[in-house]
């Protein structure tokens, strides 16, 4: 029988990730009983295994997902069979056990054409084969826990833990004098850090019965472009801005296609007792003195 306990274990999938390592870190400094299990200990695809990891846990939060965007392009069976088919095997054993799941999502479940921040429950219109089987996930999430399915949308997501765009622009200051990045694209850069203090916030307050089942979206405030992002994670460390140069997604034509404004807007979070997150540009400052970015600016230049 469920209860509105703060109290209890929570589980982390995709725990080696570089959101799942913060979401055990952040869950580990509250003092709140965690399990982490990576792809290796856990196939989010296989019933029995599921409902034995789920037994006992007070909260799930689902960080596994195929997150190879270009790649899902020429294998979407095998994307959807962990974004998609995976996500409701979870799903129903937090249903039968009668526990709450924390089930991150992305902007690309939306078709990225619009001029205003997405609500919570715009309509959905994946442009890209990862965006297709991520909705699977979120479809599952809504029809098996309609109360205690928690559907976190994040987008542009970068932190200490793995590859992501911040690294690589100060890992290639190094290397090159200029760099030439999109600047019509549209969206809200993430630090994956405080997605997961949100995240372990949202969980919390569900336990309490403050926050209701339904779709919140992960991003922080404000908007910018890559370009702008380039620049600013330039600026905060030292370095020239005006080094990075706009240009246009033309210019860098990839297997599947981006959305253009991948901006979401946030007013979920009032109803869970919540305020938005910080902006994109307060997190980026906070982030970026972290060692794992600190050192990049040590690397060797080309000279």
């Amino acid at each position: 029988m469920r209860t509105d306990s703060p109290a209890g274990r929570w589980l982390v999938t995709g725990a080696a990730g570089m959101l799942g390592q913060d979401v055990l870190t952040v869950l580990r400094r509250a003092g709140i009983e965690a399990v982490g299990l990576r792809r290796a200990d856990l196939d989010i695809t296989d019933p029995a295994a599921v409902r034995a990891a789920v037994e006992g846990a007070a909260v799930v939060v689902n960080c596994a997902a195929w997150t190879d965007v270009d790649g899902a392009e020429t294998a979407e069976e095998a994307a959807t069979a962990v974004n998609g088919t995976g996500v409701r095997v979870l799903a129903e054993a937090c249903a039968a056990a009668h526990v709450r799941l924390l089930h991150v999502s992305t902007d690309y479940v939306l078709p990225g054409n619009a001029t205003e921040p997405y609500a919570e429950d715009a309509e959905t219109g994946p442009v890209n084969a990862y965006g297709r089987s991520k909705l699977v996930g979120e479809q599952a999430v809504a029809e098996l826990l309609p109360q205690d399915g928690y559907i976190v949308r994040t987008a542009w997501l970068y932190g200490e833990h793995g590859p992501n765009f911040v690294a690589t622009m100060l890992k290639l200051a190094a290397q090159r004098d200029t760099l030439d990045v999109v600047d019509d694209q549209h969206g809200q850069p993430t630090w994956s850090y405080a997605l997961a203090r949100r995240l372990v916030e949202l969980g919390r307050a569900a336990l309490k019965g403050q926050a209701m089942g339904g779709v919140y979206h992960g991003t922080a405030s404000g908007r910018t472009t890559w370009m702008g992002l380039a620049r600013e994670a330039y600026r905060l460390s030292g370095l020239d801005p005006e080094r990075i140069r706009p240009t246009t997604s033309e210019a860098f034509v990839r297997p599947a296609v981006r959305p253009a404004f991948s901006v979401l807007g946030h007013e979920g979070w009032a109803d869970a007792g919540l305020e938005p997150m910080p902006d994109w540009q307060a997190q980026l400052a906070e982030a970026i003195t972290r060692p794992a970015f600190t050192d990049l600016l040590r690397l060797p230049s080309k000279s």
